[in-house]
């Protein structure tokens, strides 16, 4: 199966529906214009296509390799593949130009990010997570810090990493062990080891720039106590040139379900020289920065996987021919029609679909909040702080449950022949099934969402979303074909709105209660926010079918959206119901019952 990157549907999304054009007096966007953008989404599909998808299957089955001394290698092709995409200058799209970067507006680069994670989750991570560590020393490191690294950084000729678990801590990172002892020169001696490091080790780069959580000597225990340190591989010497190696290294790759071709790596720190980013003690604050970034492109990485998995599923099914229409012979001088005359083929194709393109769409919408929050209007920028905040954890849970689910139904519409390896389906439901655990897992996620980011300031974001929600549907109830999308909007909220205030007041009460309601809560709110996306893209498309249209793309596009609202919206009303069960039936069972 040939991967072709979604370019029309992110196009659509982003000249018709944001409609980019409106943001030119926004920082970042003086110098973009729809046009600029398709050229630039044409020749990176071109890339996506030509250059990473070919080494996507071949890397799966190869994987990474670890010798003796730490050397890591990656699959046969990655290392050109990777400088390849540096020499074309597609690290840099969304940088800083203080730094080498090119500027484009994040919501330019996340486009480009769906069409590398759809092409190859595993290669998409080496610059993925190279971009995370640039945005944590962007946002917090001193100036002599960012000069040393970030240049090289922007451009990808240099990798990076996030260095958080440990063996004996994930989840909880107040346990952290790793230890930063003062050198009294403005350097630490950083010891400790890190396990499933993403991208620790690899032959791509003549460096990687590691972003340490440890804890300084004499620090407190838990959180407060943690700083974030950067470490290379390599010291750098004052004219920029690669200088001895540090004590660091690889111990070991990790052997995994799937992503087979990212080196996930035990690295080993003896007393590694780093530098601190930010201040002691702020080490989760600075964290934060390259986790939020990291959790966005994960929800990016989970849904693109699902987009892949569609394209090899709704080709296969084109191709497969098994039993006949209930209606009679499709293919009456065939041996049999194929089975996309099977309407239970046929849903399990639209529900791929559906979930796809809404959220396509949930992506690049936040992504623009990333943008917004750039402006010079106070207000703006606040509202789009907000609306990162709030969003991030629903964006990064609820698209990589719903990709995997997508590549599981990709699955099974190959049957039986999807079970083996001689087709995708099995790598990409193996390579999705991560996204729903690294980077906070997903019933993290939803824990996060209402014990944390509900309650911020009042909870300001979402009354604020709530209340656009609210413009929009007033503003385009109506007639016609776009009514059923607006209805279902407003239906949806109303019911994330009575979950709301059902957390309100039982979260409160009984904690256990918000933490039993959390997840049911996070998928109401997921479905909400795809219903947002796809009446606005109900909107867009049927105003060009009003206008005189005759692009099937947008009769397709209302259709797809009909099956969203008509089969999927529904569901908001199961998780409400269950949510508002309570915790009483998951905690009164005694641990010896289970």
């Amino acid at each position: 199966m040939a991967y072709k990157a979604p370019v029309r549907d992110l196009t659509f999304i982003l000249n018709e529906v944001l409609e980019i054009d409106r943001y030119t007096n926004q920082p970042g966007f003086e110098d973009i214009s729809s046009d600029l953008v398709g050229q630039i989404l044409e020749e990176g599909a071109k890339f996506a296509e030509e250059v990473i998808a070919p080494i996507n299957h071949s890397g799966d089955k190869e994987g990474c390799h670890w010798a003796e001394g730490g050397v890591v290698t990656g699959p046969k092709g990655w290392k050109e593949a990777y400088q390849a995409m540096v020499a074309a200058g597609w690290p840099a799209l969304s940088a800083d130009p203080a730094y080498g970067g090119q500027g484009m507006p994040a919501v330019v680069g996340m486009a480009f990010g769906q069409f590398t994670a759809g092409a190859s989750a595993a290669f998409s991570m080496y610059p993925g997570l190279t971009a995370g560590a640039y945005a944590g020393i962007h946002a917090n490191a001193s100036d002599e810090l960012k000069t040393k690294y970030l240049p090289r950084m922007a451009t990808g000729e240099w990798g990076g990493t996030m260095n958080l678990t440990e063996p004996q801590c994930g989840t909880d990172l107040g346990m952290v062990r790793t230890k930063a002892v003062p050198q009294g020169d403005g350097t630490y001696k950083i010891t400790g080891q890190k396990i499933w490091i993403s991208a620790g080790e690899h032959d791509f780069t003549d460096n990687i720039i590691h972003t340490v959580l440890a804890r300084v000597e004499g620090a407190p225990a838990g959180i407060k106590g943690l700083s974030l340190f950067l470490v290379p591989k390599f010291l750098v010497n004052e004219d920029g040139s690669i200088g001895e190696r540090n004590a660091l290294m690889c111990a070991g790759l990790e052997h995994k379900m799937g992503i087979h071709g990212n080196a996930t790596a035990v690295m080993q720190y003896d007393g590694a020289t780093g530098w601190l980013i930010g201040d002691e003690g702020r080490g989760m604050n600075n964290m934060f920065v390259v986790m939020n970034e990291a959790r966005l492109g994960t929800g990016l990485q989970g849904l693109a996987i699902g987009a892949a998995a569609y394209q090899a599923a709704l080709e296969f099914a084109k191709d497969r021919l098994q039993g006949r229409a209930l209606t009679g012979p499709k293919n009456p001088d065939g041996p049999a029609d194929s089975i996309m005359v099977h309407p239970d083929v046929r849903r399990m194709l639209l529900e791929a679909k559906a979930f796809v393109e809404g959220g396509q769409a949930f992506i690049l919408w936040t992504a623009l909040q990333a943008d917004l929050e750039k402006s010079a209007d106070e207000a703006t920028a606040q509202k789009a702080k907000d609306y990162m905040g709030l969003l991030t954890p629903v964006l990064k849970a609820y698209l990589t449950d719903k990709g995997f689910h997508v590549a599981s139904l990709g699955m099974q519409v190959h049957g039986g022949s999807g079970y083996t390896e001689h087709f995708q389906a099995s790598q990409y439901l193996r390579d999705a099934r991560i996204t729903m655990i690294y980077e906070g897992t997903n019933g993290i996620q939803a824990l996060d969402l209402v014990g944390r980011k509900l309650p911020s300031q009042g909870g300001r974001a979402i009354m604020s979303w709530f209340a656009d929600i609210d413009a929009f549907v007033g503003d385009n109830g109506g007639e016609g074909p776009v009514k059923p999308f607006v209805d279902g909007l407003a239906d949806a909220k109303k019911k994330l709105q009575d979950g709301t205030m059902w957390l309100m007041q039982n979260g409160m009460a009984n904690p256990d209660n918000a933490g039993a309601a959390s997840t049911e809560y996070l998928n109401l709110f997921g479905i909400t926010a795809l219903a947002y996306l796809w009446a606005q893209m109900a909107k867009a498309a049927q105003g060009k079918i009003d206008a005189g249209s005759d692009d099937p793309f947008y009769v397709t596009k209302m259709q797809t959206g009909r099956y969203f609202v008509e089969r999927i919206l529904p569901d908001a009303g199961a998780h409400l119901a269950k949510m508002k069960t309570g915790a009483e039936v998951l905690m009164q069972m005694p641990v010896e019952a289970f």
